[in-house]
């Protein structure tokens, strides 16, 4: 089983300053971290950025081994248990960790393959990208004023993941049973045939859905879903589907 810096993604989505993804891959460096994702960042070129690389200060081996994706879903491929990092309280959030919670939740959890996902320097994470993540973390930082840098952000929560991974951290979790996570594609597929099954036997209105799908999204997260789990849902919903489309026969 990989250790707790194998296991850890941080992925950077719509970044604005090169020199913002160069403080961070140092950050990450500095803490024994090594896997970095950007997402749509605004500089294509950013990974050969002159400011990325002077401000990366040692860690270019992370920029040059970065990889730059289109899209969220791609950034959190392979991984089973995705963070949003966000200072904005959400409606319908994913469940909420405190960063040295999560942190501890990483290291004794060892089947997890964990991305950590932080917003752009403007306008953090949007609610949708929040809604494909497993949890919710805030820094607990001054509340007149909270905002962290992008770098300074990701240097807490690599120190958090690394002081839990050094202390040999212990959990209640660890104890019994436990199947093979779902990663975050066999989630999101599942909720696009559930939402599509729903739809089917006029559980819910396509044109006005109000709030059922990001609720369905938050209860879905609490569980930390398992592939088993995932494939009774979505055997569920071809029943439901394919039911319903026998009943518009009849």
């Amino acid at each position: 089983m990989a250790n707790t810096f194998e296991r850890v993604r941080f992925v950077l989505v719509e970044t604005s300053h090169p020199g913002n993804v160069g403080a961070a891959a140092r950050a990450m460096k500095t803490m024994g971290f090594s896997d970095l994702v950007l997402v749509n960042p605004r500089d294509a070129d950013v990974l050969t950025h002159a400011e990325a690389i002077a401000l990366a200060s040692g860690a270019t081996d992370v920029l040059a081994a970065a990889r730059i994706v289109h899209s969220l879903d791609e950034a959190l491929a392979g991984c089973n248990f995705s963070v949003a990092l966000s200072a904005r309280p959400r409606e319908f959030s994913p469940p909420l960790f405190e960063p040295r919670q999560l942190a501890e939740h990483l290291v004794t959890d060892t089947a997890l393959k964990a991305a950590l996902v932080f917003g752009s320097e403007r306008y953090g994470l949007s609610n949708e990208q929040v809604s494909k993540c497993s949890a919710l973390v805030s820094v607990p930082a001054n509340p007149v004023y909270s905002s962290l840098n992008l770098a300074q952000a990701v240097q807490v929560i690599a120190y958090e993941c690394r002081v839990a991974a050094l202390g040999e951290v212990r959990s209640e979790d660890t104890i019994g049973f436990r199947g093979e996570r779902a990663s975050a594609e066999q989630v999101e597929g599942m909720f696009t045939h559930l939402e599509k099954a729903l739809i089917d036997i006029d559980f819910l209105d396509a044109k006005n859905p109000k709030k059922l799908m990001p609720r369905l999204r938050r209860l879905f997260a609490r569980a930390e879903l398992e592939v088993e789990e995932v494939n009774i849902l979505r055997g569920i919903a071809t029943q439901l589907i394919s039911k319903r489309q026998r009943i518009r026969k009849d």
